[in-house]
C-alpha cells in the first residue's frame, strides 16, 4: 500500500524564495506545505532583514531583457550560467507584476536602476538593524497571508533533516517537528531555506581558512541544510566558493550600531586596501564583492586596511547608500587619520617605508602605469584616486558576509541537477541555496539576493503545476 501524501509539494524554508514557490503553487491548486525551522511568528532570515531593493546586478531588474542580461554578464565577467541568466531576465519583469498581484507592494526609491522597484514601506535607510516592519517583513507577512488564503499551510518548529528518496524521485522529507522525528511525504520539494552563510564548516571547506573571522552580515539562519540534503542524494553544487557582501569597519564585528550600514565599498573602490605587511592584496577597481571575498581570502581577514587621503573621503566617500562619509563617525566608527604617510604608517604600526613604497606604487597605477610586481588596478568601473595630498586616512576593515553566491546547480525550471547534469526527479531549488547564475572564482559578481529567489521560486512553482497538474 501506498503512504498517504502530507501535501502534494512540501517547500523547505519560508523566506522570499519558499513562500514565492508556495504561492505560485498554491495558485495552480496544489496542496502546499511550507516548514519553517524557526518557531517565531517573525522568524530571522535575511529576506526578512532586507533594505528591499529589487534588482538585477545593481540595476533595474524591469529593464529590457537582452540589456539586463548583458549587464549581469558584464557584472559576472561572462561566468554565468547562460540558461540561468536567460530564465531571471525574461521572466523578472513578469514576477514583480505577480509579487504586486500578491499584494506585495513597491515604490521608485530613487533615480537610479538600482532603486526603481524597492519594497514599500521601504528600508529604514540608518545605521545598524532596522527592519520590523518595514520592507522583508512586511513583504514575509504578506506572502504568508497570501499563501493562507491560498489554500496553502505554513508550519513552524519543522527542522528539515534529510530527503527521502524512491526509484532515484525525491518524494519526501525527514524532520524533525516538536523535538520528535518524523517523515513527510510528498510528489514533490522545494529547497528554499538559504545559503550557508551562517555555518562555519561549510565555510571552510567551500569559502576561506579562516570564518570565524568575517563578519555575520546576515540572520544567521542560513546553514546549509538544504545544500546538505542535495548534495548527499547526489546533486551537482556549483560556485561555492564566493558570497556576496560588503566592506564593514572592523568595530561591525563587536558593534550592532556599524553593521549592516554603512558600508565601506566605494572608499575600498577609490582607494587601495593593503594587508598586515602594508601590501596590496587585490585589484580594489573590480568592485565591493570582490574586494570582500579577497579580504576573506587573507590569512588573516581582520587585517586588512583601507588607506586614502582627503580627496577621496570628500568624494567616494560620500557616495552610495549610507555613505562613509559622515555615517561611520555618526555611528561610533572612527577614521585613523594623520598629516603625513610615515606619521600614519606609525598608527598602523607599519615601517614607514613599506607604507610609502606601496602608495606610491599605487598612485603609479591611478596614472595609468605599470602593475608590474602588484595587483592590477581596473579602472572600467571604478576610477583609481590617488593618495597624495594629506590629511591623510585609514580605515580598518573586514568582510561582511551576507549570503554565498553558490550552491546547488539547477535549471532555468528550478530543477535540481544531479552530477551527469540530469534533472533529479521531483526535486526543486531556489533562492540563495542555489549556484551557477551569479558565477563562480575570482570572475563571480552578484546578480542580487531578491530578484534571484522570487524570480526562481516562482518558476519553481510553475513548473511544479505544470507537471504535477491538480491536487492528487
Amino acid at each position: 500500500m501506498t503512504p498517504s501524501n502530507d501535501a502534494d509539494v512540501l517547500v523547505v524554508g519560508a523566506g522570499l524564495a519558499g513562500l514565492s514557490a508556495a504561492n505560485r503553487a498554491a495558485q495552480a491548486g496544489l496542496r502546499v506545505l511550507v516548514l519553517e525551522k524557526s518557531t517565531d511568528e517573525a522568524y530571522l532570515c535575511n529576506s526578512r532583514y532586507t533594505g528591499g531593493l529589487f534588482h538585477i546586478a545593481m540595476d533595474d531588474m524591469a529593464g529590457e531583457p537582452d540589456w539586463v542580461r548583458a549587464n549581469l554578464e558584464r557584472t559576472t565577467r561572462g561566468t554565468t550560467d547562460p540558461v540561468l541568466a536567460a530564465a531571471l531576465t525574461e521572466n523578472a519583469r513578469r514576477t514583480l507584476r505577480w509579487l504586486a498581484s500578491l499584494g506585495v507592494r513597491f515604490i521608485k526609491a530613487g533615480p537610479d536602476g538600482l532603486r526603481q522597484n524597492s519594497l514599500s514601506p521601504p528600508g529604514v535607510r540608518q545605521t545598524g538593524l532596522n527592519w520590523k516592519g518595514r520592507a522583508g517583513d512586511v513583504m514575509l507577512r504578506t506572502l504568508a497571508e497570501s499563501l493562507q488564503r491560498l489554500g496553502g499551510r505554513l508550519q513552524r518548529g519543522v527542522q528539515a533533516r534529510q530527503l527521502v528518496m524512491e526509484g532515484g524521485r525525491c518524494v519526501g522529507v525527514e524532520v524533525l517537528a516538536d523535538g520528535a522525528p518524523r517523515t513527510l511525504r510528498a510528489r514533490a520539494v522545494v529547497i528554499a531555506d538559504g545559503g550557508f552563510q551562517g555555518n562555519l564548516e561549510l565555510l571552510r571547506r567551500h569559502v576561506c581558512a579562516h570564518p570565524e573571522r568575517l563578519l555575520q552580515r546576515n540572520a544567521q539562519t542560513g546553514q546549509g541544510d538544504g545544500l546538505r540534503m542535495a548534495e548527499a542524494v547526489g546533486a551537482r553544487l556549483v560556485g561555492t566558493d564566493r558570497f556576496y557582501g560588503h566592506v564593514q569597519h572592523r568595530r561591525a564585528m563587536t558593534d550592532g550600531a556599524l553593521w549592516p550600514y554603512p558600508v565601506l565599498d566605494s572608499l575600498a573602490t577609490a582607494g587601495l586596501v593593503i594587508d598586515g605587511r602594508g601590501q596590496r592584496f587585490c585589484d580594489e577597481g573590480l568592485g565591493g564583492v570582490y574586494v570582500t571575498n579577497a579580504i576573506a581570502q587573507l590569512d588573516d581577514p581582520l587585517s586588512a586596511v583601507i588607506v586614502f587621503d582627503e580627496a577621496t573621503w570628500n568624494g567616494p566617500g560620500r557616495d552610495w547608500l549610507l555613505p562613509a562619509n559622515p555615517y561611520l563617525l555618526s555611528a561610533g566608527g572612527n577614521l585613523i587619520s594623520a598629516p603625513t604617510l610615515d606619521a600614519l604608517a606609525g598608527q598602523l604600526g607599519l615601517p614607514p617605508a613599506t607604507l610609502a613604497d606601496t602608495v606610491a606604487r599605487y598612485n603609479a597605477l591611478a596614472d595609468g602605469g605599470s602593475a608590474e610586481g602588484q595587483p592590477p588596478r581596473t579602472t572600467t568601473a571604478y576610477r583609481a584616486w590617488p593618495v597624495r595630498q594629506g590629511p591623510f586616512h585609514a580605515v580598518e576593515v573586514c568582510a561582511g558576509i551576507t549570503y554565498t553566491m553558490g550552491g546547488i546547480a539547477t535549471d532555468g525550471q528550478a530543477r535540481v541537477l544531479s552530477q551527469s547534469g540530469e534533472p533529479i526527479g521531483g526535486l526543486y531549488a531556489a533562492g540563495a541555496c542555489t549556484g551557477g547564475l551569479e558565477g563562480g572564482g575570482e570572475a563571480a559578481g552578484y546578480s542580487g539576493g531578491l530578484s534571484k529567489s522570487s524570480v526562481f521560486g516562482m518558476l519553481a512553482g510553475e513548473h511544479l503545476a505544470a507537471t504535477l497538474g491538480a491536487s492528487a
